[in-house]
This record gives structure tokens, C-alpha cells and sequence, in this order.
């Protein structure tokens, strides 16, 4: 017999024994039933709320804790990324710096006079004279064209 089929005989039982109680007896009887039903109403009703509640409770902590878990983590790896960056910049100003550097003394020697021509000596690209600024052989002058003393001007004439 399983516990379903004791529940069943019991109630029968209880039915038959208060059909052959007298009426007082049966009032006080119903009271006291009702009395128990109430109390074990209450107790499972209370047993059931506070199960659920603390399953509620465990499921809000569990995912409290993933939560905090979660941030934690997404905070540290924000913090070796940032990191990272900063290096990586670090390296490329210090390149920068660097290469300022060897610019600079790059520029600083060359303008020591004696290693290098002074810029103002070097011709521009407009003062290269072109092929129609070269002198033809007609223009160049003889020595039919020489001046004697004679007619140079002196400086008091």
C-alpha cells in the first residue's frame, strides 16, 4: 500500500466513525479538524513562500556575483588595453623624439662653415644661366676691339 491508498482507508474510516458519533461530540470534533487543517494549511503555505523566497534570494545572489564577476573583469581587461596603448604611443613619441634629435644635429653640423658650403653660396634654380643666356662667338670681342690708353677716360676728364 502506498500512501495514497493509507490516505483513502483513513478517510473513509474518519467518515464512518463520525456518522456514528453523537452530535456534540461530531461539533467538537469538526472544530478540532478544522483547527488542524488551518494549522497544516498555514504551515505548508508558509513552508512553500519561504522556499521560493529562498530560491529568489539564491538566483539574485548568483547572478550578483556574475555580475560583479563580469565587470570586474571587462574593468581589467579596459585597464591592460588602455595600457597597451599608452606603451604603444610612449614608443612612437620616443621614435619621434629620436628622430628630432638626429634631425636637429643633422641640421646643426651641416651649418658649421667649415664642413659644408654656406647656403647663401649655392646657387637657386633661377640663377643657372639657360642656353639663350650663353654669349654666341659673334659677340665675344677681339683684339680689334681692345681700347688703347688713349681712349680710356681719366678721372679728371
Amino acid at each position: 500500500m502506498d500512501k495514497k491508498d493509507v490516505e483513502k482507508a483513513a478517510l473513509k474510516a474518519g467518515k464512518k466513525i463520525i456518522d456514528h458519533t453523537p452530535e456534540p461530540v461530531k461539533e467538537k470534533i469538526e472544530e478540532k479538524v478544522k483547527e488542524k487543517a488551518k494549522e497544516k494549511f498555514v504551515e505548508k503555505t508558509e513552508g512553500k513562500l519561504q522556499e521560493k523566497a529562498n530560491e529568489a534570494s539564491e538566483k539574485l545572489q548568483e547572478t550578483k556575483e556574475k555580475n560583479a564577476q563580469k565587470v570586474h573583469g571587462k574593468g581589467e581587461d579596459a585597464k591592460e588595453k588602455l595600457q597597451d596603448v599608452l606603451l604603444s604611443v610612449k614608443d612612437k613619441l620616443s621614435d619621434v623624439k629620436e628622430a628630432g634629435e638626429n634631425f636637429q644635429e643633422k641640421v646643426s653640423s651641416s651649418d658649421d662653415k667649415e664642413k659644408s658650403k654656406n647656403k647663401r653660396k649655392i646657387k637657386g634654380v633661377n640663377q643657372i644661366k639657360k642656353a639663350t643666356d650663353i654669349k654666341s662667338s659673334t659677340k665675344i670681342k677681339s683684339s680689334n676691339d681692345i681700347k688703347s690708353s688713349t681712349d680710356l677716360k681719366t678721372m679728371g676728364s
